[in-house]
């Protein structure tokens, strides 16, 4: 069975079941189709139409991307869906459930609602005398009858071999009527209509009575030894059976000790001697399976001697035997082919040819000694199976106890039909050669232990027949449809017209013997049946053994409901097991969204107490039993319901066979003594009654959270809770699986602690002893045991109950309220059932609570109530309190991870035996919940905190009312609504906790998105989510991150200092990455925070933030460098040669993408170093233009100095020569460079760290000489400054330098030029082997490609396959050559495997150096990845993708549309990976890198401001 097929999704009628995209799908052309029909359409299962695709955004991702069915229609439907060229790569099925309706008004009746009673059709009598029966069904308050099969009985009077499927039993119609099915249809509908009943039936499709006159017409519908041959050694032994019945019963076995009386082991032994003495030697049923040989030798000797010896079974040695497909007697036959290649004479002479026949004969000896040794076992098997049989039926207490063997009680039921005079075996053996006699031998249906359910046993293949494992129905002929409706035109026909007349009448279906009917039949026959009952509700009873078996049947056959026993427990423990696992949630269980994952399920259950074809619980357990287990299976959250007899407490089983007696009818005034009469007094019928209405009650109210808990061995109590209102029924009930009259029960029944107020009693209830007489089988009624009843009493007080004696009051803390009950009289077979609501000022909280979450949610209105004292600030909805909030304070609501609350005097909350959460704001729980919710897993050590106190609670508003100010209003709105929460019962604070935070976590959503740019609000869920990393990562610590900016800027936020109380300056920083690069002086730095800053602050719209921080590094220019580590422009280390160039690449992206962006060249600087020497502070404020082009004049002019302080207190790794810091810019090429071999400039700054290794204080990658991305970055400023100053935005057209002790002036347009022409000259490694350009052709080992670097003190560190040059590509496209920058990017595309390809290996795993696991905790011998000297050699880094997949899209489009679609698509799939990973992240972030393959690396950062953004480029790109 394929694995889709065993996950069952039921759905209701009304959903819209949306398909969405995976991630390993997105990008990709999927084609979803379904055979569920468009509107207007007919169904048809074969018929599969694809489905429309609909994308909310109409751009960027396929994150939202779905396609969808507004189901309405009940139903089996098949799903698919493929990709590229495979036409189907997945698919599964989902169930729409019915919607059943009764009554004058058509009311709907939900399915768990239903309460059932099975009635054996042959014992209603006639259809005048139906209402009177029936009405015991009403009067117990059931609301759904189920009638076996109505038609024709067969003549073994089962209730299910049918004689005539077309025709209704004759017996319903009185003498002088002919009742039809018009008017057994008009009876259901006046059930429905007046009574509320809806009315289903049986329908049998596996097999029809052996005596059905169209089966001897069409005998061809059954499995004969005219159409299934296989079955003929079966029908044989069946046959030699047969003879040996007859020869006991006429007492031939005597001298054998076998008599017709079976009575002793003996006896048993006896039949073992006769099988193996006499039948099976006398059959040889071996014989049909072996060759002859002596033809078959002979046949070969012929052909040898004609010289056929050629090869032609394409050399595959081995003898081959061919079954006879007549199953004759040694028919078998040689494949000559494999013969003759197998047994090839060595030469063309007599003797060769004679001794290649001996070798064939000894070969065939042996294949028919192993036929005959298979045989063997199967004759083992039968004779168990026989003597297993005749155990049951002749000496087992629980069996029939036939007694002596007859021919009409045969030793075994007969598998095959025999319709002809008896005469000797030998007689019987000659008719199988008869086909007109052979094909009336059709095989009986049955069912087999443990057998496949998914297997036809009649088929060839099955051995069941011919090993009698088959417990044989000897009343019915198995039927044989074949494959489709042309392989048995009238079985089809006949069955078809059968289900059209059941469906025409009934509102539904049982399946009987389900798990034997071929599934593709009963598709079929259902589909006919949905034709007329669009909204059939189909019933089964499975016995495949296994609940994924279960679904292929449910999923093909669109089963509403699966039957399901109580019966099957063998104690209160396991019955009270089976209430929790047959529906419901869990008490307390959280609110889920209204769009949701779709999660398999089990089937929907109809539970009873009860089936009518098992054996009695009355024989099995006591007649005091009936009651209370009766009342678990009415407590149960799905359909429950019984069989007629069980509520009158007939005291044995009510045979589907030899029942003929009629139920009793309806009579108020009946007396017990009377047996063909029955009303509230009798059995438990009054009991009854009151557990139907209460369970109909319970499901139509809305209680669907169930609690079971076992209370000692004999006591079950079972809740079940509306989540509205918060309600509860809670049922005690003391089972008596054994009589109390015989069996030593406790006498003291322990207290229940119910929580809550009890309203009432709403029953309590017990069987009793009555002077009635005793029972006394009736011969003409089906008649229960009068000496029992039941004591009722509903609707009381608890004080007038008369089985608590006592009912104190507890309490659990201030919010938990609590009865004690003492019970006084809850004897064995007793039921008490509690209406409990929580106490008035709970019930009073809790309503305010829903009543101010419906500003959330419709959904909470049910159960709300206004607050009649609603404080200020809930008066207020969230969502106008939010608006007040900045982006910086949304930093604050819902981030903040442990190092930056620390730095705020606090810490993130924690658990005590669990852990940390990741933030202190909000996503922290919602990260955690969105696992806890979908499973409601209540035991989540989350949940037990909020019960156990409201430390969680308070810390969530006490933080933010610490804050003041806005977020101090979210923070009292919170404790508003806390107030409330912490006054409920505990068991409800998760839940309604839950439910707060999500409703001010999604308001909070709204607005932060709403304050963000259009690309945002109108973007996708992914974009939204990246767009998150803005917030979490830019945010205002305790102390200002950021230099301070002039105080002639507008719009600069300010603060009072905590401490001193002087204003001071707030300006958002933006982290590196969480945890590490959160707070202090770690939290800024420059390269970081300018490769983030275009995706998380330009493109989400934050743009004044984005001004803040590019002004506020401006200050910190020294050297004409900014700084790579900020440390608060105090601390600044300058040692990166890129991060200047990455800043300007931001100041043109801010000028390019904020309207009016050029001002940005006029802002003043305030310059904390206006000097190289100076001592931080700030004389001057240059405007930002100046300093732009000072630092490109620096550049232009040398920079080379030695870091201040250098020496290992700043750097305790670096060498010497490491602290002298070189930039500089080629005359000729104008490409920028620096660095020398034992320091690091560029983001490839892992500086080695270990002795042992000896790799301290050397870079692992030093990139000296001209990085390939910062000459891009640099061709990008110098050009984009040339267009600056063509347009007059800025002043400066040329760099005045000194070089040679003379003043020259160097145009940038010059440069701009100079970089242009030398770019792939010197960057390119082309495939040309003899370029000119190549200085270094010994060390290329990849063409195709652009190099990492130029003039590296290393040349070979040039040549290595980076993608660093996609960087180059994005910036300043206008470097490259199309068509080689499109094969550059594939050339790095082949080198790794798609799903890599979602972070990119920074360096390439054919790299010698490359080693994919990073470990800076590992300290070894090894140069290469001692203290982690690998972190840019191997481990993946996730930010360098969105460069490479810019780039693609850069170019592809400049190579056509077909290109780019394609390049689409592959970045689509790429980014599906990283949605999934984020949406999935508990950080709700992009990590830093990871280890190889994409495995978590401890020590990077679980968030990256650089990863986020870059991914979010490429979206805004797209």
């Amino acid at each position: 069975v394929a694995t889709w097929q065993t996950f069952f999704y039921p759905l209701n009628s009304g959903f819209e079941l949306q398909f969405r995209l995976g991630p390993t799908l997105q990008g990709k052309h999927v084609r979803v189709q379904t055979n569920y029909p468009a509107p207007g359409e007919h169904f048809d299962r074969h018929t599969f139409r694809a489905l429309d695709w609909h994308n909310p955004t109409g751009r960027e991702d396929d994150s939202d991307k779905f396609c969808s069915l507004d189901l309405q229609i009940a139903g089996s439907y098949q799903y698919n869906f493929g990709h590229g060229h495979e036409e189907k790569s997945g698919g599964g099925y989902v169930v729409v459930d019915p919607v059943l309706r009764a009554g004058a008004d058509n009311h709907h009746v939900h399915l768990d609602c239903i309460t059932i009673q099975t009635y054996l059709s042959k014992c209603l009598g006639h259809l005048d005398d139906w209402p009177d029966r029936l009405r015991v069904a009403k009067e117990s308050g059931y609301n759904m009858i189920h009638f076996t099969p109505l038609q024709t009985l067969g003549k073994s009077r089962s209730c299910y071999s049918l004689a005539d499927q077309l025709s209704l039993n004759p017996e319903f119609s009185p003498p002088g009527k002919n009742y039809t099915w018009t008017d057994v249809g008009e009876l259901v509908q006046k059930l429905k209509k007046e009574w509320n009943m809806i009315c289903i039936t049986d329908v049998v499709y596996n097999h029809t009575a052996t005596n059905s006159p169209w089966i001897k017409e069409h005998p061809e519908c059954g499995y004969n030894l005219v159409n299934s041959p296989h079955l003929r050694p079966a029908w044989v032994l069946d046959r030699a059976i047969w003879h040996m019945t007859c020869n006991m019963a006429d007492a031939k076995y005597a001298a054998n000790g076998l008599p017709a009386q079976v009575q002793n082991e003996g006896h048993l032994n006896a039949i073992r001697d006769v099988l193996w003495g006499q039948v099976f030697p006398k059959i040889k049923l071996w014989e049909f399976f072996q060759v002859r040989i002596e033809s078959a030798v002979e046949e070969f000797r012929d052909l040898l001697a004609d010289g056929e010896n050629q090869k032609k079974t394409g050399g595959k040695q081995g003898l081959k035997i061919i079954q006879d497909p007549k199953f004759r007697r040694f028919g078998n036959e040689v494949d000559m082919d494999s013969a003759l290649e197998t047994f090839v004479p060595h030469s063309h002479s007599t003797q060769a040819i004679l001794e290649a026949c001996n070798r064939l004969w000894g070969r065939l000896e042996e294949i028919n000694k192993e036929q005959y040794q298979q045989m063997i076992q199967h004759q083992e098997k039968a004779s168990n199976c026989i003597v297993g049989n005749v155990v049951y039926e002749r000496l087992a207490d629980h069996g029939p106890k036939l007694g002596p063997v007859t021919r009409k009680d045969p030793i075994v039921p007969r598998y095959f039909t025999f319709p002809f005079e008896e005469t000797s075996l030998e007689d019987d053996l000659k008719m199988t050669d008869q086909p007109d006699k052979a094909c009336h031998f059709l095989a009986h249906n049955g069912w087999v232990m443990g057998d496949d359910p998914l297997r036809n046993f009649a088929e060839p293949g099955s051995n069941v027949y011919i090993r009698r494992e088959l417990i044989c129905w000897g009343d019915s002929v198995k039927l044989r449809y074949g494959d489709k409706p042309d392989d048995c035109p009238y079985l089809w026909t006949h069955m078809q017209k059968y289900t059209e007349i059941t469906a025409k009448h009934f509102a539904g279906v049982r399946l009987d013997n389900c798990h034997s009917t071929p599934l593709h039949v009963a598709e079929y026959m259902l589909d006919v049946a949905r034709v007329a009952m669009p909204s059939l509700y189909v019933v089964a009873e499975l016995f495949t053994g296994s609940e994924d078996l279960d679904n292929v049947f449910v999923n093909k056959l669109g089963i509403t409901s699966l039957i399901r026993e109580a019966m099957s427990a063998g104690d209160s423990h396991e019955e009270g097991r089976l209430v929790y696992r047959y529906g419901g949630e869990p008490v307390g269980a959280f609110v889920q969204p209204s769009l949701r994952p779709l999660v398999p399920s089990i089937a929907h259950a109809m539970f009873l107490d009860v089936t009518h074809d098992n054996e009695c619980p009355i024989q099995l357990r006591s007649a005091y039993d009936s009651l209370p287990s009766s009342a678990i299976v009415s407590m149960a959250c799905c359909c429950s319901g019984s069989t007629r007899g069980y509520d009158e407490m007939v005291p044995h089983q009510i045979s589907v066979v030899k029942e003929e007696r009629f139920y009793p009818k309806w009579n108020p005034d009946a007396k017990a003594s009377s047996p063909g009469e029955v009303n509230l007094k009798t059995g438990i019928i009054a009991g009854k009654l009151a557990l139907n209405k209460m369970h109909q009650d319970l499901a139509s109210k809305g209680f669907n959270q169930v609690y079971v808990d076992q209370v000692d061995e004999d006591v079950v109590a079972v809740t079940r809770h509306c989540p509205s209102t918060h309600q509860s029924v809670v049922a005690v009930c003391r089972t008596a699986f054994h009589n109390p009259k015989h069996h030593q029960y406790r006498k003291e029944v322990p207290p229940m602690f119910i929580p809550g107020k009890i309203d009432e009693v709403v029953l309590e209830a017990r069987v009793i002893d009555r002077q009635a007489g005793t029972y006394k089988k009736c011969e003409k009624y089906i008649n229960g045991m009068p000496e029992y009843t039941v004591e009722i009493k509903e609707h009381i007080q608890l004080k007038d109950s008369g089985v608590v004696k006592h009912a104190g009051v507890t309490s659990k803390g201030s919010s938990e309220f609590v009865q004690e009950i003492v019970f006084e009289r809850l004897t064995p077979g007793s039921v008490i059932a509690f209406r409990v609501s929580l106490d008035p000022r709970a019930q009073e909280l809790v309503g305010v609570i829903r009543h101010h979450l419906i500003q959330f949610s419709p959904k909470y209105k049910l159960g709300s109530l206004p607050d009649q004292h609603t404080p200020t600030i809930l008066e207020t909805p969230l969502a106008q309190i939010m608006s007040k909030l900045t982006l910086a304070d949304m930093n604050m609501l819902l981030f903040r991870c442990d190092s930056e609350e620390q730095e705020e005097g606090g810490g993130c909350y924690n658990i005590p035996s669990w852990t940390s959460f990741k933030y202190g704001g909000l996503q922290a729980l919602m990260s955690v919940m969105a696992d806890i919710r979908p499973k409601n897993d209540l035991g989540h050590p989350v949940c037990d905190n909020l019960r156990q106190g409201d430390w969680m609670i308070d810390y969530v508003s006490n933080r933010l009312v610490s804050r003041g100010g806005a977020l101090g209003e979210v923070g009292k709105w919170l404790e508003g609504m806390f107030h409330y929460l912490k006054h409920i019962p505990r068991y409800l604070i998760p839940c309604y906790f839950d439910a707060i935070l999500v409703g001010a976590y999604t308001t909070a959503l709204d607005i932060t998105f709403n304050k963000m740019s259009c690309f945002v609000q109108n973007g996708s869920t992914f974009v939204k989510l990246l767009a998150l990393g803005s917030v979490q990562m830019c945010g205002v610590g305790s102390f200002p991150a950021l230099p301070p900016l002039s105080l002639a800027l507008p719009d600069v936020p300010y603060r009072l200092d905590k401490d001193t109380g002087k204003k001071e300056q707030c300006c958002v920083s933006l982290a590196a990455g969480l945890p590490h690069f959160s707070s202090g002086i770690f939290r800024c730095w420059g390269r970081d925070t300018f490769i983030a800053l275009r995706g998380l602050m330009l493109v989400t719209g934050r743009h004044l933030e984005a001004r803040n921080i590019i002004l506020a590094f401006a200050g910190t220019l020294r050297h004409g460098l900014i700084p790579n580590l900020l440390g608060e422009g105090i601390s600044a280390r300058y040692n990166c040669r890129d991060a200047v160039w990455w800043w300007l690449q931001c100041i043109q992206d801010y000028c390019t993408l904020v309207p009016e962006g050029t001002a940005v060249l006029h802002c003043p600087v305030v310059r904390m170093y206006p000097h190289d020497d100076s001592e931080p502070h700030a004389p001057g404020t240059p405007p930002l233009c100046d300093v732009i082009h000072e630092a490109m004049t620096r550049h232009m002019q040398g920079i080379d100095f030695r870091e201040r302080n250098a020496g290992p207190n700043i750097d305790m790794h670096m060498k010497d020569e490491g602290f002298n810091v070189v930039a500089k810019v080629n005359r000729y090429t104008g490409f920028v460079y620096g660095g020398n071999r034992f320091n690091c400039g560029t983001w490839m700054d892992k500086m080695g760290e270990s002795d042992k290794a000896r790799n301290k204080g050397m870079p692992a990658t030093p990139r000296d000489g001209s990085a390939v991305e910062m000459v891009g970055l640099c061709k990008s400023a110098v050009r984009w400054l040339v267009e600056l100053h063509k347009k007059g935005l800025f002043p400066h057209s040329s760099m005045k330098i000194h070089r040679d002790g003379k003043e020259l002036k160097v145009s940038y347009e010059d440069w701009n030029h100079k970089i242009q022409v030398n770019f792939e000259k010197n960057f390119y490694v082309s495939h040309d082997e003899k370029d000119p350009d190549e200085k270094h052709p010994d060390l290329v080992h990849k063409r195709g490609i652009y190099k990492d670097s130029h003039g590296a003190s290393s040349p070979w560190c040039d040549y290595q396959l980076r993608p660093n040059f996609c960087i180059a590509m994005v910036v300043a496209p206008e470097l490259f050559t199309v068509e080689r920058a499109w094969k550059a990017l594939e050339v790095a595309e082949k080198k790794l495997p798609l799903h890599l390809l979602i972070h990119f290996l920074y360096i390439f795993s054919c790299d010698m150096v490359y080693c994919g696991v990073y470990d800076n905790a590992l300290d070894n011998d090894n140069y290469n990845v001692a203290r982690g000297f690998n972190y840019h050699q191997g481990p993946e880094w996730l930010w360098p993708i969105g460069y490479f997949l810019r780039a693609k899209l850069y170019f592809a489009k400049k190579l056509g549309k077909e290109t780019y679609d394609q390049t689409v698509y592959l970045v689509k799939s790429i980014l599906s990976q990283h949605y999934v990973h984020l949406e999935r992240s508990s950080w709700k972030g992009l990590p830093e890198l990871t280890n190889e393959n994409g495995q978590n690396c401890p020590f990077s950062c679980e968030s990256q401001a650089w990863s986020i953004s870059t991914v979010l480029e490429v979206l805004h790109d797209m």
